[in-house]
Order: C-alpha cells, then sequence, then structure tokens
C-alpha cells in the first residue's frame, strides 16, 4: 500500500539520482490501489487490481452461509418494508375478532383492537427501516469526515475534536437519547438526526486511529511534496485506504440504530399509536404475552432477526475483509 512505483522495474533500475526523482513526480504514486499523477498506463492498472481486490472479497462473502442467510434475512425485510401495501396488507384495519390464535386466515393472529399481527410485523420493518439506516448513514458521513480531519491535521485540531467526542462517547447513549429526544420532540427527521450524532463520536474515534496508522505511510509523504491540497489527500488518498474500515463501522452502526430505534419506540418515544412500528407493538401488547403471547412474540423476532442479520453481515465483512 505504502511502496513507491515511479514506472516499470526495468525503468527503476536504470534512473537513478535527479532523474529518479523527476520520474517520480512524471510517473506518479500507486497508493492502496488508486493512482496519483499522471503516469501513462498506470491508472488502468491500478484500477484493475483495486478491482481484482473487489471481486475476491465479494466472492468470499458469498462463499460464507451466515452471510448468504443474512443477507436474505435483511433483503426479506427491505421488501416488506417497500411492498406492505402492495401485497393488500392492511395494519390498521380490524378484523372483527380480538386476540385470535394464529390461523390459516390470521398466521400470526390479531392484536387486542383486532389487527392483523401479520400485516402490522411486516408494516413494522418501514418505520424501522427509514430511522434506523438513514440515522446510520448520518453517523458514518459525519464520523468519518471529522475523523479523518482530526488525524489528517492532528494538533490542536485533532485536542479539541477528540475532548468533544471523550464527552459524547462517555455519555450511556439510551439516557442521552431520551433527554434529547424529549426536548426536541420524536419525530422521524428528528430521531435520524439524534441517531446520527449520537453514533457519529464513536465512528470518529476509530476512523481517526485508522488514519493515523496512514500518515506516516509514503504515498501521504509523496502526495505532500507533490504539492497536493489537504481536501484532495483527504479524499483522494486517505478515504479510499480506510474504505473497508468506514464500511464495517456503518453497518455495526446500522445493527446499533435499528435496536435504538425499537428501544425509544418501546420506551414511547419514538413512533406512536397507530404507527405498526415494532417495539411500539412490544410496548402495547406487554399485558397480554401470557394470554396472546404472538401479539409479543412476533414483533420481537422481527426485531431480533434484522439487528442479529445486520450485526452478522457486518461480521463477516470484518473478518473477510482483516
Amino acid at each position: 500500500m505504502d511502496s513507491l512505483s515511479p514506472g516499470p522495474p526495468e525503468a527503476v533500475a536504470a534512473v537513478s539520482g535527479p532523474e529518479a526523482a523527476a520520474g517520480l513526480a512524471a510517473g506518479g504514486l500507486v497508493a492502496g490501489g488508486l493512482t496519483t499523477g499522471a503516469g501513462p498506463g498506470s491508472g488502468g492498472q491500478a484500477w484493475t487490481a483495486g478491482a481484482g481486490a473487489g471481486r475476491r472479497r465479494v466472492r468470499a462473502l458469498l462463499r460464507r452461509p451466515t452471510f448468504v442467510i443474512s443477507a436474505l434475512i435483511v433483503l426479506f425485510w427491505v421488501v416488506a418494508a417497500l411492498g406492505w401495501h402492495l401485497f393488500g396488507l392492511d395494519p390498521y384495519g380490524n378484523s372483527g375478532q380480538a386476540l385470535a390464535a394464529p390461523s390459516w386466515s390470521q398466521p400470526f393472529g390479531t392484536d387486542q383492537l383486532g389487527r392483523s399481527v401479520f400485516a402490522r410485523t411486516l408494516a413494522g420493518a418501514d418505520t424501522a427501516l427509514a430511522v434506523g439506516p438513514l440515522g446510520a448513514i448520518l453517523a458514518t458521513l459525519l464520523g468519518s469526515a471529522l475523523g479523518v480531519i482530526a488525524g489528517y491535521f492532528r494538533g490542536w485540531v485533532d485536542t479539541a475534536l477528540m475532548r468533544v467526542f471523550d464527552v459524547l462517547v462517555v455519555l450511556p447513549p439510551l439516557i442521552f437519547l431520551i433527554v434529547v429526544v424529549g426536548a426536541f420532540g420524536a419525530s422521524v427527521p428528528a430521531l435520524i438526526v439524534i441517531i446520527g450524532v449520537v453514533f457519529a463520536p464513536g465512528i470518529a474515534r476509530i476512523i481517526r486511529a485508522t488514519v493515523l496508522a496512514e500518515m506516516g505511510k509514503k504515498y501521504v509523504t509523496t502526495a505532500r511534496l507533490q504539492g497536493e491540497s489537504a481536501l484532495r489527500i483527504m479524499v483522494t488518498e486517505l478515504v479510499p485506504n480506510v474504505l473497508p474500515t468506514i464500511i464495517i463501522q456503518a453497518t455495526l452502526s446500522l445493527a446499533s440504530a435499528i435496536l435504538m430505534t425499537a428501544t425509544l419506540s418501546f420506551l414511547g418515544l419514538g413512533q406512536q399509536p397507530p404507527s405498526p412500528d415494532w417495539g411500539l407493538a412490544i410496548n402495547q401488547n406487554l399485558d397480554f404475552i401470557e394470554t396472546a403471547w404472538w401479539t409479543v412474540i412476533f414483533p420481537a423476532l422481527a426485531v431480533a432477526s434484522l439487528v442479529v442479520a445486520v450485526q452478522l453481515i457486518a461480521d463477516n465483512i470484518k473478518e473477510t475483509w482483516s
């Protein structure tokens, strides 16, 4: 990743001294599968190598049963969130029989208001995948940007950002969320922003540590000597080399964000009735867990299956890309 590659081996052997330095400036630098500079033909080779490595990683993931099964579970819930209304499901309609046990006509039974638990469980994926993923994306973008900035500039910039991150990381996430939601409300946009801000510091600290490890490598030093701007170095040199870490952290944050969203709804701070949100459904039906267990078990299994599947995907990506 940090090796200098000004040209073919024959050219390197044949040129030394000032000519070698000039050749380096003209030929470019290959770093982490990306090419900086204007060396003829070198960019295509680097991109080809990077694409080959990406295909190998994908093939390695597809050979892992836990990854494939987890990906299918996530895909199922995505389809449910996007298309439950296309299947003719009505999560708000009254079937006429309250707390009916699972049957052929009602696969998951009905709740205390006679609504289909099956329809509400599938429709509940809508809210889970509306807040959690968008909050995780915001946290990843914000945390990655701040982590790269702190790791690149270091000095007082790093110190100031790290002190802010330390304060936010020390605060218990759930308590912090409860306080902020109580102050700013529980609308979907507010929840997305709040979750993004809560998870961003943890991501920033990990990305910063990864960037610090990259800063001592030759491709960063050479880019600086070539007069590249700080923004260009961060975007075109550092970000591609820490991208695997960013992807892993984004996936891990997604699992936590989905669970946190369901927890807030369970506590009455997220979605409100008559929403089919999973956390809210568990809260509303706790009193019937002994006499109508299906009203609680199926939403709980939905939350667990999605969170565990996303977590397993993150673990598989981490193990494969490491």
